[in-house]
């Protein structure tokens, strides 16, 4: 990289945004990763950096004369002199240095679950941690130190699929359920992860904003539609502070 800047030092996280830019200027990136919602970009030299985009983080990799995105706050300026543009409207974003051998206590990124696509995330994983929990199994599913990577779209989705209504404590789920919800995560999650597939010409050309999954969601941003599966109307409720829409005929609720 021949040149970093950063325009919001708040967005480093670690370790101070002037410290982030010199020790970054001059590496070379060799590879890329993803652990849950986190990016990792490792560098030759065995150091790496992270970084979450959070609700309105973005990344492009543009041309030096490519039109900048409002609220552009750290530009990377790679040795073909590309860009590498963040941009995040509310700021949440954030990045983290890694030298070579620094141990990962800034990021959060150890307290990790399992993968969804971990051949160990199985129906007796989901009871372990969840199975006592009275706890409803939507917010179960959003945390992220049990499975890493699963948000408010596709725990929708996923419960939708696996006809589990979101209210239901974790600790009413049956034997079945639980089974069925372990096979739902993950082909779900590979369902839209095939369906967000792009070229980077076209996420270039949509500035990243072109939300291929969306034709394809069956029951997020649905409320008040009709099911696909039965025509009963969707019906939206907040369950720990985050928005849920499910549909009160395929997913049945049980109040204890």
């Amino acid at each position: 990289m021949k040149h970093i800047t950063v325009r919001r030092p708040e967005v480093v996280a670690h370790p101070s945004s002037d410290e982030f830019c010199k020790l970054l200027t001059g590496q070379s990136i060799s590879g890329m990763k993803r652990r849950g919602k986190f990016l990792g970009v490792s560098l030759d030299s065995g150091d790496y950096f992270m970084l979450h985009l959070r609700m309105t983080g973005g990344l492009l990799l543009t041309p030096p004369d490519y039109p900048e995105e409002k609220h552009t706050h750290i530009i990377f300026k790679l040795n073909n002199d590309y860009e590498l543009r963040f941009s995040d409207t509310r700021r949440f974003g954030r990045f983290w240095f890694l030298q070579k051998d620094e141990t990962d206590t800034y990021s959060g990124v150890a307290k990790l679950g399992m993968e969804p696509f971990d051949e160990n995330m199985t129906a007796d994983y989901l009871q372990t941690y969840y199975g006592k929990r009275k706890k409803t199994i939507k917010e179960c599913l959003l945390e992220q130190n049990v499975i890493a990577g699963i948000g408010n779209i596709y725990s929708d989705e996923i419960l939708f699929t696996a006809g589990i209504h979101p209210r239901r404590r974790a600790d009413s789920l049956t034997e079945h359920e639980w089974q069925r919800l372990a096979a739902v995560i993950p082909e779900r999650l590979a369902y839209f992860i095939d369906k967000n597939k792009i070229t980077p010409n076209d996420y270039l050309q949509s500035r990243g904003k072109d939300y291929r999954n969306t034709p394809f969601l069956q029951v997020y941003g649905h409320n008040g539609q009709p099911c696909p599966n039965c025509r009963e109307i969707f019906c939206r409720m907040v369950i720990g502070g985050r928005s849920s829409v499910y549909c009160p005929s395929c997913q049945k609720d049980m109040i204890f």
